[in-house]
């Protein structure tokens, strides 16, 4: 492992910032990609799984495959916990990631260690280097990602392997895989649309670009149009397309899913069709649970009320601020950047910060490291958290390529049906100024950000407002980020935000520029 000797080591560049400064170099664009790169070179893909030796396990490898508009993350995140729970060896590849890159890579449920994380990242990074150039260029970061996840799993010879598709699916890197064991489509809607198309049938192609010839396939209730496309695409390929139905809430014995959010007993109810199916076509079931609709097995049910997965509507209190009344400040993190997700998101939202859903999973992202993030750091007074007479402040990021007059009306019109109003709303810079990976990846103090589209943002949100008569939102204030001027309370707010605001901004890389966060509330008693 080279980890970047060059004879002029930095003293004070840890080896892991050093890893994380060659994995930004390999981000060749920060804006998103266009058709007219569609594909981008697919079959070089092929090349480097032979440049790693990593044809042969990729073969061998029991995979299972999910692609998706909403919903793919947690489908991917509840699989994996049922398998684990069954007994099996796991690794899960997902996308993007919240903090770390090391999120991308579970093994057993757990974040890679950075031991071994450093001593794959060089392997396959250098004998990459050392084999590629003009004809083969390095690969592109997501690429990497994906090449060096297979490394991850083939070396620590997993028995299953849960890879989420990053974007699309037909010219996605996961798609490399030939030999799944079974498929699964989520939910499918706009998003992404300069890229898959603009019409459902167009993105439904694209994510059914992951069937394989032969191989089964789930997927979840679909809009007519995308399910004849699904429907076409796996007819093709001879793939058994089956649609599994939204969980039962009974079948977990009183428990709630460790996923928060109705919507999430759909993408449930997919990842048990694919672990039943995972599971017979791998020898190890006898039983169809597909076709029990009274109970589950109990690996089941701890899988799926333990999964976790950050970033999805998590609520967060702010440990950062010191106050005599801890939990004082709340933040409800949600990822949504679709018009249906917007809708699901604000649903969610105004359920939980109703007095009837405090003792719901709130703090159940904690169990769900397995204990590995401090309970201290996330725990919390729910008496305090969810008292009344509170106050709703929204955080809105909105990439420029995405239309706001569709995602904001859905967001204000789903939380005014639930009686919520935000006080406040604050526009946030949709352009990233972290341009490499990590953590400690921080921008120059004198970076300066162009909010002529934060601008834009305020003035519809102020139409909407405005357009609402006889609401209790006419009083709503509206300001970007550079017109704050509040209480020191909401000042270390913007500055604790900052560190989630950007979460998906650290996932740059040329096939997938940064997923926003669309909606990021918080809630100041």
């Amino acid at each position: 492992m080279s980890g970047g000797d060059n004879g002029s080591s930095k003293l004070d560049v840890s080896p892991y910032d050093e890893a994380m400064e060659a994995l930004s170099s390999l981000i060749t664009k920060r804006s998103r990609a266009d058709k007219s790169n569609k594909g981008d070179r697919f079959d070089l893909l092929f090349d480097y799984l032979k440049i790693l030796e990593l044809d042969e396990s990729i073969s061998q490898m029991k995979i299972i495959h999910v692609a998706g508009t909403k919903g793919k993350g947690s489908t991917c995140t509840f699989t994996e916990a049922i398998l684990r729970n069954c007994g099996f060896h796991t690794g899960l590849f997902t996308s993007p990631h919240l903090i770390d890159v090391r999120e991308r890579f579970r093994l057993d449920g757990a974040n890679i260690c950075e031991e071994k994380f450093l001593a794959y990242f060089w392997w396959c990074y250098d004998r990459l280097k050392e084999n590629t150039g003009d004809e083969i260029p390095m690969p592109t970061y997501f690429r990497f990602l994906a090449l060096l996840a297979f490394k991850i799993f083939a070396a620590e010879q997993v028995d299953v392997a849960i890879l989420e598709v990053g974007l699309g699916g037909k010219f996605d890197a996961t798609n490399v895989v030939q030999t799944p064991v079974v498929c699964g489509i989520t939910s499918l809607g706009y998003d992404h649309m300069e890229i898959l198309g603009n019409t459902l049938g167009e993105i439904a192609g694209e994510k059914a670009g992951i069937f394989k010839l032969g191989v089964p396939a789930f997927t979840v209730p679909q809009p007519d149009e995308a399910m004849r496309v699904l429907e076409a695409k796996a007819s093709q390929l001879h793939v058994h397309l089956q649609v599994a139905a939204p969980l039962d809430a009974n079948l977990l014995n009183g428990l709630h899913l460790g996923l928060d959010g109705e919507h999430q007993y759909l993408n449930a109810g997919l990842a048990v069709a694919l672990c039943s199916t995972w599971l017979q076509r791998t020898g190890h079931l006898e039983v169809n649970y597909l076709q029990q609709t009274t109970s589950l097995p109990q690996q089941f049910i701890e899988g799926l009320t333990t999964a976790a997965l950050q970033g999805r509507a998590q609520v967060v209190p702010d440990r950062y601020i010191e106050s005599e009344s801890p939990g004082n400040l709340v933040f409800y993190l949600d990822g949504a950047h679709s018009p249906e997700s917007m809708e699901v998101c604000a649903k969610w939202f105004s359920l939980a910060i109703k007095d009837d859903y405090q003792q719901l999973n709130t703090v159940s992202n904690l169990v769900h490291e397995h204990k590995r993030v401090s309970v201290e750091s996330v725990q919390m007074d729910q008496h305090e958290t969810f008292k009344k007479n509170s106050t709703q402040i929204l955080l809105f990021n909105c990439m420029s390529v995405r239309d706001p007059q569709l995602l904001l009306p859905r967001l204000m019109n789903a939380c005014a049906s639930h009686g919520v109003h935000f006080k406040k709303a604050l526009f946030v810079p949709n352009t990233s100024v972290y341009y490499k990976v990590g953590s400690n990846a921080l921008p120059s103090s004198d970076t300066q950000v162009d909010l002529s589209w934060q601008l834009t943002l305020q003035r519809l949100w102020e139409n909407l407002i405005h357009g609402q008569k006889g609401s209790n939102t006419k009083n709503t204030d509206l300001i970007c980020e550079e017109d704050i001027n509040c209480t020191e309370k909401v000042l270390g707010f913007v500055r604790t935000a900052r560190c989630f605001l950007h979460f998906r901004q650290l996932s740059i890389g040329s096939e997938r520029m940064s997923e926003n966060i669309n909606l990021f509330a918080f809630r100041s008693l």
